[in-house]
């Protein structure tokens, strides 16, 4: 990972970036994906260093591999992976180090159908069961994004999983003053998605500083 500031404008705007990464998805939907930038002249190139286009907090599901539904080759996406897409100081120190060392113009909180850090939390919500270890972090983590869908009249898993994403984007923008700067003066882009198994979709939640077709009116921008 090259760790030098990189203070060049990224050859993409925050609203190509997200383009780029939605174009992706509706090949991966289709089946006529390109798989971009995974041939040995990509390899021999990105020896010199990096610029991804996008930086991706996603959950570590198995099921829901980053580039592979969105598209993208080597060096094209900066992924971080936590079970639930759950933060802490590493995380949003690895997220800035993303848009500010590497200027990436586009963050994507990525969560996903039946996500099992959500569906632990509501069952120890349902029945006050915890569960052993450091698994009880996930459980912690999760649990207040589904205090908030029940406080807002939302129920059932998708909802659930859905209002997560939203709580984590926001969260994110929220104890970042780095990426709270560059969404104000257009450098940055952030959306929310919830990735669905069953079609492929990764559908937009939530976004800051993007024109994203699709988002729900439940937008807290």
């Amino acid at each position: 990972m090259s760790s030098e500031h990189d203070s060049t404008p990224h050859p993409l705007s925050p609203q190509e970036a997200w383009t780029e990464i939605k174009n992706g998805n509706q090949r991966f939907m289709t089946g006529d994906s390109n798989h971009p930038n995974q041939d040995f002249h990509r390899r021999n190139l990105l020896k010199s260093g990096q610029r991804p286009h996008a930086v991706v907090l996603a959950c570590s599901d198995s099921r829901v591999p980053v580039e592979i539904v969105f598209d993208q080759g080597l060096g094209d996406v900066f992924v971080i992976r936590t079970a639930g897409e759950i933060t802490d100081l590493s995380v949003l120190a690895s997220l800035e180090f993303a848009v500010d060392a590497l200027g990436i113009p586009l963050v994507i909180v990525l969560g996903h159908e039946s996500c099992g850090a959500v569906a632990a939390a509501e069952h120890a919500l349902d029945t006050g069961e915890l569960p052993n270890g450091f698994q009880r972090v996930l459980v912690e983590k999760v649990t207040p994004s589904l205090l908030s869908a029940k406080a807002e009249g939302l129920h059932g898993i998708q909802d659930f999983e859905r209002n997560h994403v939203r709580e984590i984007t926001k969260h994110i923008v929220d104890r970042s003053p780095e990426i709270q700067q560059r969404v104000a003066d257009g450098r940055l882009g952030v959306v929310g998605m919830r990735y669905r198994l069953s079609d492929g979709m990764a559908e937009p939640l939530i976004d800051f500083g993007l024109d994203v077709e699709g988002v729900p009116e439940l937008n807290a921008q």
